[in-house]
């Protein structure tokens, strides 16, 4: 992790005055709080602490870059719930670029970008959208007459630090899919050794950035990642494991066909393609739509979306993985049901046997 300067934004205006300003109660802010503090996978005593720091802030300068992508990262933005993109995210965050969302078009638009980038060199927080093509120099993705490659290396090379959203930004996703004619890569191969958080995801959860930029002003570093440069609160655990069929897999209930009887009753779907034993991610814990639902509860396997070159990984999406990591090479899903229902089944009926044991030794010894 990398400590963030003390004075990183020349902004003195203070988030929590402004939320004030748009009717946000104390009550909403605290929930809010409490609300990352769990997707940050930190006690609820933390929350405190998180209101402190976010009181207590200046709002970094915050620049979106947008290259190779179908904007689905930011629709995701414009979409947030918890919280709205209008009542937390511009008001933790001053965002001075954004193609999508600002007013300013053209050199006006430009112009704001260099601004933040020349007058607050290592204090402003860059965020990338879609990959960034290499091939012939990178002309196959320009902005303003400059290539995505030109523009990422100066914007990231001076950021205190950078957040690569979705899957594309991270890794090159679908345009880097093979035979990948533009060159596209991630962040990290295009600008090497800076400063980089990965949020994958086809789109991320918009939680998970609202939570990122959380840690950094609460403790003034980044978030633990692993080797790939994801947060660990986010990324650190199986889809798998947390999904809420993950009782069916244990107890060999799949959906063999769509719309079957197993469907209908909620069974696993891994025998019809789902990648979540193979993808890491929180989806069944933070969830899409307002924390309402996310593919795999909604009835569709996991397409592998948060790993890198998933669209060639993890295809064809509709079959299923040879094996499921944990459980050896040889072992199949329909032997691990099977397994697991016999040790049970074993387990109940060592527990009635041993009730029944136990209520003729207390027969026994009344008389």
């Amino acid at each position: 992790m990398r400590d963030l300067p003390e004075d990183y934004s020349d902004n003195s205006e203070q988030p929590f005055d402004r939320l004030v300003a748009r009717g946000v109660t104390r009550r909403d802010f605290m929930k809010f709080c409490s609300a990352m503090a769990a997707v940050l996978a930190l006690p609820h005593t933390f929350a405190g602490k998180i209101a402190e720091a976010i009181e207590a802030a200046r709002r970094p300068s915050l620049v979106w870059l947008e290259f190779q992508d179908c904007c689905g990262n930011s629709e995701a933005l414009l979409r947030a719930s918890k919280p709205t993109i209008g009542r937390i995210v511009l008001d933790i965050l001053s965002v001075d670029y954004h193609e999508t969302i600002m007013a300013a078009a053209g050199k006006q638009a430009e112009k704001s970008l260099y601004d933040v980038v020349d007058k607050q060199k290592g204090k402003y927080i860059a965020v990338v959208e879609g990959s960034i093509p290499m091939k012939d120099n990178g002309v196959y993705c320009c902005v303003g007459g400059k290539s995505a490659l030109d523009i990422a290396r100066k914007v990231c090379g001076n950021a205190m630090a950078t957040i690569a959203v979705g899957t594309c930004a991270t890794a090159g996703g679908i345009p880097a899919a093979k035979p990948n004619p533009t060159g596209a890569v991630g962040v990290k191969t295009a600008v090497p050794g800076i400063t980089l958080i990965n949020l994958p995801g086809c789109p991320m959860n918009v939680e998970n950035l609202t939570a990122t930029v959380v840690h950094f002003l609460t403790f003034g570093a980044l978030p633990a990642t692993d080797g790939e440069g994801r947060p660990l609160f986010a990324y650190g655990e199986r889809i798998h494991d947390h999904c809420e069929r993950r009782a069916h897999f244990d107890a060999g209930q799949f959906v063999r066909q769509w719309g079957d009887e197993g469907h209908r009753q909620g069974w696993c779907l891994y025998e019809m393609g789902c990648k979540g034993p193979e993808t890491y991610g929180n989806c069944p814990v933070v969830k899409y739509n307002m924390g309402t639902s996310w593919p795999v509860q909604a009835g569709h396997g996991c397409v592998g979306c948060y790993q890198a070159n998933f669209w060639d990984n993890m295809t064809p999406f509709y079959r299923r993985l040879p094996k499921v990591p944990g459980f050896g090479v040889e072992t199949t899903a329909d032997k691990i049901g099977i397994g697991v229902a016999a040790v049970a089944a074993a387990g109940v009926a060592a527990h009635r046997i041993a009730r029944a044991i136990k209520g003729k030794g207390e027969e026994e010894t009344e008389e």
